[in-house]
């Protein structure tokens, strides 16, 4: 099969298109996912998606299939794999149960911009209403958490259905979709046509771009937000090119992390508050203006007898991203390299240059402050160990090329304080959603990903009862990954607030000698439980070089929580 560049056929071979394909519809799906750039199907074996199984085995090569013990898992993977490839990732769930496991993944994609599709199996068609096993109408538990929800209805319909799916997934702005074919239809032959993915045009306004860049040329104290779409719409190079041709001191977020790299003079992500409070003009970049950002508004809020918020403008990867709750001083939308380029450009047309060297220098000095401040906590001796201990000692050991998964609540949140990446697609967090479990999934999907880059795993004690059963699917699949636990045998994130407001906290509290790394150690990986500072760094140490799925379980305490002004509401 061959197409010309336009992804239209190429001609006629033997009177049939060029592009057409034909088989069973698991053969076809698996024909449209390849051409859509995919290499892994992430799975937990069920007889309702058997042909798309059978589609993997026979194709030319034959595509991966991953198997994991719990369908999150796998759809927990797929949507890693959107993020980190910006590929759309593929989980294929068995009908009913299968499906309805995948659900959490699935909104945690809708919430972040995840690129994914998800296939169900589904009841067969020519028993609807039946009776048969795991019938259920899927699409309408989908369709409020996703970008496209529906039932592929013949096996001829599969290739448009497919492709279809895969491009509202992958296109701006991104998140998941979700097709299941019924089970009779998907053993059926069909044909149809591939077509290849295309890009809509999203040039963004110009007089939209020369407004931003008035208000910065205006500006004296202007800070940059850069937040996961900037990576996931390939803007990495304009993002900081911007920072760094306008010495603009900025701040990254979620998978906008390394985008400036961890280091850098401009990163004043340590400053954050001194910047966010002192700016006179905040550009959000790539991410929504949401609970993480106090929804959009900067110093001091409007409510404050004769103060005013700071202006903000919104840059945005398309339309609806644009917030429409703040009150903006400006926006613009469209392909993201195309907005910042232009906002540089539209900024080199001003009379004057705008100069912020004493701003930055301000900022730079609140970097260093906090640099300063954090070295004790970074390398306390106190026992029971503080959880930035072990920050203190995974952060130097921590490669160029790390990817760092963050699956907990306290503990991770020390991680977004101390982790700065070097390189733009190094981190990945559960986004606005919150969700816990999705940490394993995530690492099976960073170490396929990236096969040569270092990949940790920070576990909270909580989130690792989510899923920690699926080390024994990167036991079997040979990949090796290492995970840092900070254990403080509680649930952190609702044991505090909950004493705050009553005094007391109940359902909080987790067992201290549960040997976590003994789960890991059974299941085939390795392990060890650490109670002393001075054994972290040996301990890490031993874990980078197993070449196994190792744990290394720091058991903290539970009273050393993360400072935070925010609880999501």
């Amino acid at each position: 099969m061959t197409q010309d560049d336009s992804g239209q056929s190429g001609g006629q071979v033997n009177g049939q298109p060029e592009d057409a394909v034909k088989g069973h519809a698991g053969e076809i799906a698996v024909a449209v996912a390849r051409a859509h750039g995919v290499e892994t199907i992430f799975t937990l074996s069920g007889a309702h998606v058997f042909p798309m199984y059978d589609g993997a085995v026979k194709a030319e090569p034959p595509m991966r299939l991953l198997d994991v013990r719990h369908e999150q898992t796998a759809a927990f993977a797929a949507e890693a794999t959107g993020k980190l490839t910006r590929v759309p990732g593929l989980a294929v769930l068995t009908a009913g149960p299968g499906v309805t496991n995948g659900v959490s993944a699935i909104a945690q994609a809708q919430f972040a911009g995840s690129p994914m599709v998800v296939v169900g199996g589904r009841a067969p068609q020519n028993r609807w209403g039946s009776g048969s096993l795991q019938e259920l109408d899927q699409p309408p538990i989908i369709a409020p958490i996703s970008k496209l929800a529906r039932t592929v209805p013949t096996a001829d319909d599969v290739a448009a259905g497919f492709h279809e799916a895969f491009s509202a997934a992958r296109s701006a702005h991104r998140g998941p979709a979700f097709v299941d074919v019924p089970m009779d239809e998907f053993f059926n032959q069909g044909s149809g046509s591939l077509a290849l993915p295309t890009s809509a045009d999203r040039t963004p306004d110009p007089d939209a771009l020369d407004r931003v860049a008035a208000l910065l040329g205006s500006a004296q104290r202007p800070v940059v937000i850069l937040g996961t779409d900037v990576w996931a719409d390939g803007a990495e190079e304009a993002a900081l090119r911007l920072v760094e041709t306008l010495g603009l001191p900025a701040i990254t977020n979620g998978m906008g992390r390394g985008l400036v790299p961890g280091g850098h003079p401009l990163l004043v992500t340590k400053a954050r508050g001194a910047a966010l409070n002192g700016a006179d003009l905040v550009v959000v970049a790539g991410t929504p203006l949401d609970f993480r950002l106090g929804y959009g508004v900067f110093g001091r809020p409007k409510e404050e007898a004769g103060a005013s918020s700071t202006p903000v403008v919104h840059l945005a990867d398309s339309a609806e991203q644009v917030s429409t709750h703040a009150e903006l001083a400006g926006s613009a939308y469209g392909d993201l390299s195309a907005v910042l380029d232009g906002v540089l450009a539209a900024v080199d047309r001003l009379d004057r240059r705008p100069d912020w060297a004493a701003w930055t220098t301000d900022l730079q000095a609140g970097v260093a402050a906090a640099v300063e401040r954090d070295a004790a906590l970074l390398t306390a001796e106190a026992d029971p160990i503080h959880p930035a201990r072990i920050y203190g000692e995974l952060v130097p050991r921590l490669a160029d090329d790390a990817v760092v998964i963050g699956d907990g609540g306290d503990f991770v949140s020390f991680a977004g304080k101390f982790v700065e990446p070097k390189r733009p697609g190094g981190w990945l967090d559960p986004g606005p959603y919150g969700c816990l479990g999705a940490g394993l999934g995530a690492a099976i999907a960073a170490r396929l990903a990236r096969p040569s880059a270092q990949v940790t795993l920070l576990l909270g004690d909580g989130a690792a009862g989510f899923s920690l059963m699926d080390v024994d699917t990167l036991v079997r699949h040979q990949l090796p990954v290492v995970m840092v636990m900070g254990n403080n045998s509680a649930w952190g994130l609702e044991k505090g607030p909950m004493q705050m407001l009553y005094g007391y906290d109940v359902i909080a509290d987790l067992s201290p000698t549960t040997s976590y790394d003994g789960v890991v150690r059974a299941l085939g990986g390795g392990g060890e439980t650490v109670t002393d500072p001075r054994e972290i760094g040996p301990a890490l140490d031993r874990a980078y070089a197993s070449g196994v799925p190792y744990l290394v379980n720091v058991v903290t305490d539970v009273s050393a929580t993360y400072p935070r002004n925010t609880f999501g509401i």
